[in-house]
């Protein structure tokens, strides 16, 4: 993928986006086959990924299908990538957009709280990369895209497991776009700041228009798969133009 989309025409590639029924990772599914792309929708519940991806496929000339995946498991992580793969034939774009928090100081936190945020924030971004990139290469080259946060270097108070994921993950993807620059796959983190999703556990509504919204998101990603080969932007911070004052 020399020339990642050759603008917006996605025609012929393929993604696969975990955490996709819902929030940023359904709105860049969609944008995707909007492009012509044949796209993984991803996520633990095996009915919600079939209802989203006949949805999704609707909506242009690309195509959607629904594999699920807990990315908390890395066998299910390599079945996820390799049913992609024998579906469609090759691996240009994947998206490690699955996550969750789970707030508390940390002498009240419960362990299994820091594990399951651990296994699903860091491992799952793992395992999915890890068993992504033997296609990526074969099909000359790829992007891989972690959804971090601005809590990937911003602490707060309640954040002990969520910070720790979250400045992980940072690091992480700046060493991986390091490890796999020469393969011509190229790696960037995503950091967004509120967006007016499901994270929190309520639907999302009217009074969270102050936020940045998924489709802003997906944006910023599909204008990087538009870049030329040559330009890697590596890293992208994106937060709300004008929060609420305090």
């Amino acid at each position: 993928m020399a020339e990642a989309s050759g603008g917006h025409d996605l025609a012929g590639k393929v993604a696969v986006i975990t955490g996709s029924t819902k929030g940023i990772g359904r709105a860049l599914a969609e944008d995707l086959v909007r492009a012509g792309a044949r796209v993984v929708i991803s996520s633990r519940t095996a009915a919600d990924v079939e209802q989203v991806a006949a949805e999704v496929s609707g909506i242009g000339p690309g195509e959607a299908v629904g594999i699920p995946c807990d990315v908390r498991e890395p066998a299910a992580c390599h079945d996820l990538v390799s049913g992609a793969v024998a579906r469609f034939g090759r691996l240009d774009i994947v998206v490690n957009n699955a996550g969750l928090g789970r707030f508390a100081r940390i002498q009240e936190m419960d362990p299994a709280d820091w594990e399951v945020q651990i296994r699903t924030n860091l491992d799952g971004v793992f395992h999915v990369s890890q068993a992504a990139i033997p296609h990526l290469v074969s099909a000359g080259g790829g992007w891989i895209f972690n959804v971090a946060s601005l809590a990937g270097r911003n602490a707060f108070s309640g954040g002990t497991a969520y910070n720790a994921t979250k400045f992980g993950l940072v690091g992480m993807t700046e060493a991986m776009m390091l490890d796999l620059r020469d393969e011509n796959i190229r790696v960037s983190c995503i950091m967004p700041g509120s967006v007016n999703t499901h994270f929190f556990g309520g639907e999302p509504g009217p009074e969270g228009a102050w936020k940045l919204q998924p489709e802003d998101i997906s944006r910023v990603m599909m204008d990087l798969l538009a870049f030329p080969g040559r330009a890697l932007p590596s890293k992208v911070e994106i937060r709300p133009s004008r929060p609420p004052k305090k």
